[in-house]
């Protein structure tokens, strides 16, 4: 019985598996103590920071094309570089400020069905094998029957049906911030913005590059003219806790094979 124990002992060790539930136990712990402080508190919202100063913030760079040079015409105020001869109020600088309009209406529908059967039969006998067909009994045993050596069969069927049905409905508009100004005059933008109703925290974050050309006269632009584009919209609070299985469940689902 011992030796039994100590092969189930070896092809299951057992030490990974309390490190594990411990170190799962532990972050339920800490998890719960945050959220028994939090009891009857509204969600917090984060304070407002410079981007820049966030751990693991880069600039973004991108591939750029070769700017000409412009330089400035005697006895004139107009370079080759200005887009417009009066001051335009639209964001163009870093610091300066955008509307971004996000008006997503995406559906998906998509069915998928894959059928196949397949069946073999496979048959082998040797009658006549240069006379060695009578020495057979004497390898293998007397039942053998030299016309009827081997007959194998095989059959398998497979079926599998698929089904997507989504549907997306986001509209909302965002004051996003340039954080810098590439070589060709395009623009990085970020945005983030939080509404806090009751004990429900809504979250929307933005990332992405835009062309000058393509904000409007209103200092406004699309999402769908922004490139790169990390759009983010969730929220946290009690509805979005009690959608979320718990961690145990999480850590159980990970574990289990089947």
């Amino acid at each position: 019985m011992m030796k039994n124990f100590k092969k189930l002992e070896y092809r299951f060790p057992l030490q990974p598996l309390v490190f594990l539930v411990l170190a799962s136990t532990t972050l339920t712990a800490c998890s719960a103590v945050d959220r028994m402080k939090a009891v009857g508190e509204p969600p917090t919202q984060s304070a407002i920071v410079n981007p820049t100063m966030k751990s693991g913030y880069q600039p973004v760079t991108m591939p750029m094309p070769v700017q000409p040079e412009t330089t400035r015409q005697a006895n004139s105020l107009w370079t080759g570089a200005q887009k417009g001869f009066f001051k335009d109020q639209r964001a163009d600088e870093t610091g300066d400020i955008l509307t971004v309009v996000i008006d997503i209406d995406d559906k998906g529908e998509l069915r998928n069905e894959t059928e196949r059967s397949r069946t073999a039969d496979e048959a082998l006998g040797t009658p006549n094998l240069l006379g060695l067909e009578a020495d057979y009994a004497k390898v293998l045993n007397e039942a053998v029957d030299p016309a009827n050596l081997a007959n194998v069969n095989s059959e398998s069927t497979h079926r599998g049906t698929g089904e997507v049905d989504r549907e997306e409905k986001i509209e909302l508009k965002l004051a996003a911030t340039i954080m810098q100004v590439l070589p060709n005059g395009n623009m990085v933008i970020q945005g983030s913005q939080e509404v806090r109703v009751n004990f429900e925290n809504r979250i929307l974050n933005l990332k992405g590059i835009i062309r000058p050309e393509d904000i409007g006269v209103d200092n406004s632009i699309t999402y769908d003219k922004i490139a790169e584009a990390r759009i983010a919209y969730g929220g946290k609070g009690q509805i979005t806790d009690v959608q979320q299985p718990r961690y145990g469940q999480q850590v159980f689902d990970i574990l289990m094979p089947f």
